[in-house]
């Protein structure tokens, strides 16, 4: 009775209490969830205090050898934009494509959130974000890229404390001069100078879209290498711009008519490969870079872009027989690089061919093999006979696939005949070509085959131009490199190149002489589509195998150019060989480069020895034979270049010793055996004053020493 009188004494809550009861209830437990939501997100927020300062890596500055810009790797930051210099169209180019609704938030909009999550849903993936700019600006400045839900509540919270602590204008001005535009460049003022090569308070309407269509993906969106993606994404900027009343629709058909002209030095792509040539050595001149540096390089952008043109107009051209990739090198008579294509395109593929790849260099070889002949006596009038020829199990062939018989040295360089260049090896020793490349600069494996002495060696361009560079200077040899000084923005030195005196690797007559033949491979030879009316020119073509690789090496005085070309895949081309399209890039380069050069002819070379005198050719002829002497060849570093300890060359020499020649490879025991086929040197054996006598009938037959009809490479 008692319990029932307690019970009907309580008066019942009406629905309104029962409301504000259930209610305060809820909002206790959620004002304590609420306070544990953010004490635990709120662990591990980043100090606010570091808001100014800036942490990046060091950026390196590339200048060509006249001071223009090439690149810049690392991060490069301007000094901060004043967004009061900026065109009204530029922070609102920013605001229509990433934040329209900026100016009426508190940091987060919680409209463009189910907006972007709507559209997630029925795209079934991520397709729009609903990041506000102050949220963006939380994330660079104090977060990482990790997607997640702790870093998202971060961003949430950080971006409110910027909208309390920061106007409107501050936070749309911190956030201009702070994110990334791509290509190494933070902050509006650094991607106008990088992209336009102009300040940001010059910018256009068109180039003021395409830096903020570059913020969603600066790599995917990047006008150096995806041109018509980016400008896409400007056109959608434009559009956006238009809607949100920033311009007017005359304002965005003029700025989508009118084309954005990126940076000639950005837009020169090739020239990448160089800088990464370069990057791979910086660390190993000066260390890890703890401050900003300028590189002050050889390269020369206007003899690069000529390079560019020549390979691209070649590739274009010739794509339909299977060419589809290209390398360039050009030095100058001491090394400096001066021009490098490491490629068909950097931004399909950044394997730089120049430097990374060895592929055989075919007759481009010969030249070292014709060196070590003539250091060992023979001359350009020595009679050689081309004909079949077996040396162990190996039978070279011709490019022709025929014979010419009796000719001369010099003859058998201008038309690259196979059978004399392996007889030739063969009778001085591999092993004294090999070393004769390896006192020019080749560094690749040489092995001690017979097929060597045809080009059987893989070898990178950069080699081929380094070693060539001897016959283009008057015989000295050279390390090729890029860097010339590298100092701070403040002028402070850090590295500065020196010229090591690297000595004669060439004597003289042996240098003449090479360079004359090498001269006929142009005017008479293999070479002829190489040359230039007017200028003193030498080189050698190359072609290997089935057509796989096609090069053709060139130079005048003071500065030579190798190109190659072939594929990837190491499949073959269709009958390129290196008098087409190698010889037709190095003509299109050269004849844009030889002006701005003003190249000499090729030099001589040191003094000739007393008492020589200038070949006659068919005098000398019959005055040789059986009187060739070996010339000593040129060690550098080893005593006076001109030593008289001469011996004539052995034959059948056997592989150089360990201690002697310890890079080169020793030959296979196939290759060596036998004796097949070989002959002594024409000049000096009854069989050779044979040979010689029918040259000499032929030429007074015919009238003069006419050269054989082509047989290719």
């Amino acid at each position: 009775m008692a319990g029932q009188e307690r019970g009907e004494g309580r008066p019942r809550r009406s629905a309104l209490q029962r409301l504000v009861y259930w209610g305060a209830v809820l909002a206790v437990w959620g004002l304590i969830f609420l306070v544990v939501f953010f004490a635990v997100f709120a662990r591990g927020l980043p100090d606010t205090s570091s808001l100014y300062q800036v942490d990046r890596q060091p950026s390196i500055t590339y200048l060509d050898r006249n001071g223009a810009l090439i690149a810049t790797r690392g991060t490069q930051m301007a000094p901060p934009a004043d967004l009061d210099a900026l065109p009204d169209y530029v922070p609102a180019a920013f605001i229509a494509i990433e934040d329209r609704r900026f100016y009426h938030h508190p940091g987060f909009d919680p409209i463009g959130m189910m907006r972007a999550a709507a559209a997630n849903m029925r795209a079934g993936r991520v397709v729009q974000g609903g990041s506000t700019l102050t949220q963006q600006l939380a994330k660079n400045l104090f977060l990482t890229p990790d997607q997640n839900m702790r870093r998202k509540v971060q961003e949430l919270m950080l971006a409110v404390w910027l909208e309390m602590k920061f106007s409107k204008k501050e936070i749309l001005a911190l956030y201009l001069n702070r994110v990334y535009f791509g290509a190494g460049a933070y902050g509006i003022e650094a991607a106008s100078q990088r992209y336009f090569d102009k300040p940001a308070s010059d910018l256009t309407i068109g180039e003021a879209a395409l830096l903020a269509g570059l913020l969603k993906a600066p790599s995917r969106y990047s006008p150096l290498s995806e041109s018509e993606r980016a400008a896409t994404r400007a056109t959608v900027v434009l559009n956006e711009m238009e809607e949100a009343g920033v311009i007017t629709a005359a304002q965005r058909e003029q700025a989508v008519t009118q084309p954005v002209i990126v940076s000639r030095t950005l837009a020169t792509q090739h020239a990448q490969y160089f800088i990464d040539w370069l990057d791979k050595s910086i660390r190993g001149l000066v260390g890890e870079p703890t401050e900003d540096m300028i590189v002050e390089t050889t390269l020369d952008l206007t003899l690069q872009t000529a390079a560019e043109r020549s390979v691209r107009r070649i590739l274009e051209r010739d794509e339909g027989r299977g060419v589809e990739q290209a390398a360039l090198v050009a030095l100058d008579g001491d090394g400096r690089v001066r021009a490098m294509i490491g490629g068909a395109s950097y931004a399909d593929s950044q394997f730089n061919r120049a430097v990374d790849a060895r592929r055989q260099a075919g007759s481009a070889w010969k030249p070292f093999v014709y060196l070590a002949a003539l250091e060992a006596g023979y001359t350009p009038q020595t009679p050689v006979v081309d004909e079949p020829i077996t040396i162990g199990n190996w039978s070279p062939r011709n490019y022709s696939g025929t014979f010419s018989g009796p000719m001369t040295l010099a003859q058998a360089v201008a038309q690259s005949t196979n059978t004399v260049a392996a007889s030739v090896a063969d009778q001085i020793g591999r092993d004294s070509v090999a070393r004769a490349a390896r006192r020019l600069g080749i560094e690749s494996r040489i092995g001690l085959e017979p097929a060597m002495a045809l080009g059987a060696v893989e070898v990178s361009p950069l080699e081929m131009a380094g070693a060539y560079d001897a016959f283009a200077n008057g015989g000295r040899r050279v390390e090729p490199y890029g860097v010339s000084r590298i100092r701070t923005p403040q002028g402070r030195v850090i590295y500065q190149r020196s010229n090591p005196e690297t000595g004669q690797a060439i004597n003289n007559p042996p240098l003449y002489y090479l360079n004359e033949m090498l001269r006929g491979v142009i005017t008479s030879g293999s070479g002829r589509g190489a040359a230039i009316a007017g200028r003193d020119l030498a080189g050698k073509t190359g072609t290997t195998s089935d057509y796989k690789d096609a090069w053709f090496v060139g130079y005048t005085g003071g500065f030579v150019a190798a190109v190659w070309v072939g594929k990837d895949d190491n499949t073959a081309m269709r009958g390129v060989t290196g008098g087409s399209s190698p010889a037709a890039i190095w003509k299109g380069f050269m004849e844009a480069a030889l002006p701005r050069l003003n190249a000499p002819r090729i030099p001589d070379g040191p003094a000739m020895p007393e008492g020589w005198r200038a070949p006659d050719p068919v005098g000398d002829l019959l005055s040789n034979v059986g009187d060739g002497q070996p010339v000593e060849p040129v060690d550098p570093g080893q005593g006076d270049p001109y030593a008289r300890n001469r011996r004539r060359p052995r034959r059948n020499r056997a592989p150089a010793s360990p201690d002697r020649a310890p890079d080169l490879a020793p030959a296979r025991p196939a290759a060596r055996a036998g004796t097949a086929g070989r002959r002594p040197p024409a000049a000096r054996t009854p069989a050779g004053a044979a040979v010689l006598l029918t040259a000499v009938a032929l030429h007074r037959r015919r009238g003069g020493c006419r050269a054989p009809a082509p047989v290719g490479e």
